[in-house]
């Protein structure tokens, strides 16, 4: 079985995706209605884990298991800035669309 490198990458708010591994990695964690709705929520637009957990009416904790899915995905990208104690888990993505290519 020969190894399969990562082969996901972004081109202007696209997701270019190949690879059987990989595909199967986005597509699952596309497969959920709430993470869709995370997606359109934050892109475009810079957000904390309260809103998302607040927007999604869910306890912060479900909000950060839904967000590390999508993370690891590549849908989405986190990064921390200061808040009023200690530092905040912002999340935010530019993606339009996403692009399976098959081999």
């Amino acid at each position: 079985m020969k190894e399969e490198k990562e082969q996901i990458r972004y081109e202007n708010g696209v997701l270019i995706v190949k690879g059987e591994n990989d595909i199967v990695n986005v597509a699952m964690a596309l497969s959920s209605p709430t993470r869709i709705q995370i997606l359109n929520y934050v892109r475009g637009k810079e957000v904390d884990m309260q809103q998302i957990a607040e927007f999604i009416k869910q306890s912060k904790a479900n909000a950060s298991a839904q967000m590390k899915i999508l993370e690891n995905a590549r849908l989405i990208k986190t990064l921390y800035k200061p808040g009023i104690r200690g530092v905040k888990k912002i999340c935010t993505t530019n993606l339009k669309e996403i692009r399976f290519i098959f081999e």
